[in-house]
């Protein structure tokens, strides 16, 4: 009898403590978001115009704060998004609160607050270790009703993010994360460890996905409180290996010595006061850099020594050991803002008009990746062989952006270069280039009888100014085009802008 009474007692318990685990596990369920966005990105082929709106949809998690945590990605050129709970037919409209584009995280409100009754906000916990298994949530494409996947954590180290292609922190896992499981939180002992991110289908990987872990989460959080995006800080040197043995000799180490060799270091950058082309890199914030260019993160767990940069904010203070002509020396890097771009051609842009300018029934654009990528999912060999040549170029305070004529609108003042297309321009009345606006402000300001563009190969586009200036109401008329640049390109055009156009008139 005493027995069965002590059995009758652990059926009860294990009962009520899998009764209270699924409660828990609803209420989990209750703060996994459904996301739908419409998005209509810019056309970069035709930048007054916009792409046909695409629907798409996406995953989020509740945190504290009353904000949806998920990918940029899945909000980027959004104009219309909504917001839904798990088990509810009802949505809500959402606003983006800030947005990390380089980190791929965003997050989201809901002006209705009703919509976070009955959701627990999900805390962040602590990277798990190597081989410890974790659960993705979300909402994949092929069904409306949320997924939970399970894998096991195999991987931590820097990837490149597919969004912005920017180089980061991130866990690899061996479960899938298909399209709509983007921003599904990434689960561990009941906290969120991660976002899920993208997958790798490269070189017949299977059952991949990447997430961003908790340190690069916390960083967006952190510099998302002022409602001001500074992103991560740049250190603004490129360094090499070090693992050649003559190299090492070369730069004064001794033979236990490992570093970062730095080649170049940008002259605006905040490394510019402390280190320069020749010193080696020993530590960055008390991290030992091997001559990989890796750190020791976490126990036998190694990654690139930009990790430790990336814990700071911009404005930090950085602490560096270096060695120079074999002697050592320490210092701090007051750490900066990183900018658009260090290449010549500008990184890829979202949630923002293009730029452009109309001359003559000439399109002129700055070169980006926006407008390469505009070549489709082949671009790396489809896009013209000078825009992905030009990728490998730094930019220098001379020249920090390329212009480009990027097709030409038939007029009779352009006649003789309507074939004329995706060409790079190095100069204006034989004046460089150094922007794109001011390359505008140079075709507008000019009062040469003909305007001459001019490319570093020395070819030359040669325009009456006179002509140009009378064609162009009627070409914009002609081709249907509601303004001759990009809004706010620069305001001294705005007088010139309200000529009057006669309909009856067209370009012969």
């Amino acid at each position: 009898m005493k027995q069965l009474l002590t059995f009758c007692l652990l059926i009860l318990c294990f009962s009520q403590a899998t009764h209270a685990d699924s409660r828990e596990q609803e209420q989990l369920k209750r703060s996994i978001i459904k996301i739908y966005t419409t998005a209509a990105a810019p056309d970069y082929f035709n930048p007054w115009a916009l792409l046909n709106a695409q629907q798409l949809s996406g995953s989020g998690a509740v945190i504290s704060g009353k904000q949806i945590l998920t990918n940029a990605h899945v909000i980027a050129n959004g104009s219309f998004i909504q917001v839904q709970r798990h088990g509810d037919a009802q949505k809500f409209r959402a606003r983006v609160k800030f947005v990390s584009h380089d980190a791929d995280l965003a997050l989201l409100t809901v002006e209705d607050e009703t919509f976070f009754e009955d959701t627990r906000p999900l805390a962040l916990g602590k990277l798990p270790d190597l081989q410890e298994e974790v659960t993705v949530y979300g909402y994949p494409i092929g069904g409306k009703s949320l997924s939970i996947t399970r894998g096991v954590l195999s991987r931590v180290e820097h990837q490149y993010y597919a969004h912005a292609e920017s180089y980061l922190m991130a866990g690899q896992i061996d479960a899938a994360i298909n399209p709509g499981n983007s921003g599904g939180p990434v689960i561990s002992s009941g906290k969120l460890v991660g976002v899920a991110m993208q997958t790798n289908n490269s070189n017949g990987a299977e059952n991949l996905g990447y997430f961003v872990p908790p340190s690069v989460i916390e960083h967006v959080l952190e510099d998302s409180i002022d409602g001001v995006h500074q992103g991560f800080p740049e250190l603004g040197a490129i360094t090499q290996s070090l693992e050649s043995p003559a190299m090492k000799a070369a730069a004064g180490l001794a033979e236990d010595q490992e570093g970062a060799l730095v080649v170049r270091v940008f002259e605006d950058a905040p490394a510019s006061q402390v280190l320069q082309p020749g010193d080696v890199l020993l530590q960055v914030d008390g991290f030992a850099i091997a001559a990989d260019r890796t750190i020791e993160w976490r126990e036998h767990q190694r990654t690139n020594y930009h990790y430790a940069v990336d814990q700071y904010h911009v404005g930090d203070q950085l602490p560096v050991r270096f060695a120079r002509n074999g002697e050592i020396h320490d210092a701090k890097i007051s750490l900066a803002a990183t900018p658009a771009s260090r290449s010549l051609v500008q990184g890829e842009k979202f949630d923002q008009r293009p730029r452009y300018y109309i001359y003559g029934g000439v399109i002129f654009v700055p070169l980006n990746m926006n407008l390469i990528k505009r070549w489709g999912s082949n671009w790396h060999s489809k896009a013209p062989i000078e825009y992905l040549y030009a990728r490998n170029q730094w930019s220098s305070p001379e020249q920090q952006e390329l212009v480009v004529a990027l097709k030409v609108l038939p007029a009779p003042v352009n006649l003789g270069y309507h074939d004329w297309k995706n060409w790079i321009i190095d100069s204006v009345n034989g004046e460089k280039i150094h922007d794109f606006q001011q390359f505008a402000q140079l075709m507008e300001s000019s009062e040469e009888n003909f305007v001459e563009l001019k490319d570093s190969s020395g070819y030359r586009m040669v325009m009456d100014a006179a002509a140009a200036r009378e064609q162009q109401p009627f070409i914009l008329q002609t081709y249907q085009i509601p303004e001759r640049h990009s809004q706010g390109l620069f305001d001294t055009l705005a007088d010139r802008d309200s000529v009057e156009v006669e309909p009856a008139q067209q370009v012969q």
